[in-house]
């Protein structure tokens, strides 16, 4: 009971395809296939982004006491 067969998913694919009709399921396709190839591209750009000034680098420093921020 916890697993539908292939008849169940056929029967929703059906469902869905009236409802949306295929020219806008298969711009919704286009523009999620186009998301996924942006976000790829930008993880790819967010490594290259790793030779800036002071990546590898350590900076050191010692908290001498606490302030008081006002809101």
């Amino acid at each position: 009971m916890g697993s539908f067969s292939i008849w169940h998913w056929l029967i929703v694919l059906l469902i869905v395809m009236l409802i949306f009709g295929t020219k806008k399921l298969r711009n919704m396709g286009a523009d999620l296939g186009g998301a996924v190839r942006g976000f790829k591209e930008g993880m790819r750009e967010g490594g290259e982004k790793s030779d800036a000034p002071l990546a590898n680098k350590t900076i050191e420093g010692e908290v001498k006491g606490k302030t008081e921020q006002k809101a």
